[in-house]
């Protein structure tokens, strides 16, 4: 079923029915949406997606979290608690190609609407799924959340410790796994014309994380621990402050670090036998580390990256988010777009960070107010204004009008 403002991404003529909420499931939705998936975002009653409270900051009066995660979606909000609210995710989910949720694992089930109901009118759906846990093993009924998945995965061990974290990686990594596995599942239906459970958890988008330091502990039986920004397998290849702030440098391959010496001429440095190739250095971190800071610090991070450049030395700045988004590269690569909110106004957003030769993907539209298409979706799915209008006085629908300002109708 085609919906009106599709563009000709990759994906175009998939539809999605996405039941997620907050970021990890909102991410994959996010993904296939830019690759012109046609992704219906059904929202709880009351209240909508969590992310909505997410505030401070808002933009006109809208959750700036909520509007970067669910561009490029359509907004339904449904009570499936309700029969009302049963029947018409039933009927949406009966021609889709994708269905994700993001609940603990057997709510759909018990309410009725789970895969192997949904199945049933649809063998070719591809259900996926994803969870603190996953839907098996003994964590499976825990409720999960990215900060208890970072300590619990082994990552926080090797990325800070209890008094700071890294983003929330394993949510967004969590997203990324599933729309993976929904395209590898989308993949494999078309060889078999049947659809199937795609599974994953912010547990195992954790563990993802860890294949080096994993490598480490296999090989030893040691556990790796954090190492502020050094690399555990190769060295130089970490932050260093120079006379006015930092910078990051990779000139661990024996050809960059000769590069590197080249460029010093610190024959101190150069010839010291502790430092001759990257196991060397990587026994001698600390005095390496002590020798490079030295010589750093005497110019500032333009200065050396303009050598860097010009030697053919991998190295960049530490940007904050703000320098990040000016970059001339961001620019370049078309990764801040602009979109138009209903209520927020133009405002900017997060670009696909996939590019495409003949089928971009694309940001064609603002993240939905609160129940926007109700109507529309619902009528396209063959549901008639009176229907429509029961499922309104059932409770089972709530549908904002045209003009963002006249509120909604529960």
């Amino acid at each position: 079923m085609t919906i009106a403002g599709n563009s000709h991404g990759p994906l175009t003529g998939l539809k999605v029915v996405d039941l997620t909420h907050h970021l990890a499931g909102p991410t994959c939705g996010l993904m296939l949406a830019d690759l012109g998936a046609e992704v219906i975002k059904i929202e709880k009653i009351p209240g909508g997606d969590d992310s909505r409270r997410s505030v401070p900051p808002r933009i006109g009066g809208e959750s700036a979290a909520f509007m970067m995660m669910n561009r490029n979606k359509r907004g339904v909000a449904v009570d499936l608690k309700t029969e009302g609210g049963k029947r018409i995710l039933r009927r949406l989910a009966a021609d889709a190609d994708v269905l994700i949720e993001n609940f603990r694992p057997g709510t759909l089930d018990r309410l009725g609407i789970g895969y192997e109901t949904l199945r049933e009118n649809n063998p070719k759906l591809i259900y996926g799924v994803i969870s603190g846990f996953g839907t098996t093993g003994p964590y499976r009924g825990r409720g999960g959340f990215d900060l208890v998945a970072q300590g619990m995965s082994g990552l926080m061990s090797i990325t800070g410790d209890a008094s700071g974290t890294a983003p929330p990686v394993t949510d967004i990594s969590a997203g990324l796994l599933l729309t993976m596995g929904v395209l590898a599942a989308l993949h494999e239906r078309e060889r078999t014309g049947e659809g199937q459970i795609v599974d994953t958890s912010l547990f195992e988008a954790g563990i993802t994380h860890t294949f080096w330091q994993s490598a480490i502990a296999f090989a030893t039986g040691v556990a790796p621990l954090a190492m502020g920004t050094r690399h555990p397998l190769n060295a130089p290849y970490q932050a260093f402050r120079t006379a006015d702030s930092w910078m990051c440098i990779g000139a661990a391959s024996q050809r960059n670090w000769g590069r590197l010496m080249t460029l010093l001429d610190k024959p101190n440095i150069a010839e010291d036998p502790r430092f001759a190739d990257n196991a060397a250095r990587m026994a001698n971190t600390d005095a390496l580390d002590e020798k490079l800071s030295a010589v750093f610090r005497t110019a500032t991070t333009d200065e050396w990256l303009a050598r860097f450049e010009e030697a053919g030395i991998p190295a960049g700045p530490i940007n904050t988010i703000t320098d990040m988004h000016a970059d001339p590269q961001t620019a370049a690569r078309n990764m801040t777009p602009e979109v138009t909110h209903p209520a927020a106004g133009t405002m900017k957003t997060l670009g696909p960070p996939v590019k495409f030769s003949r089928t971009p993907a694309t940001v064609r539209l603002s993240a939905p107010l609160y129940g926007q298409h109700t109507r529309e979706v619902l009528s396209r799915h063959g549901f008639s204004d009176a229907e429509i209008d029961a499922f309104l006085d059932e409770g089972a629908v709530t549908a904002t009008d045209d003009d963002p300002a006249a509120g909604t109708r529960a």
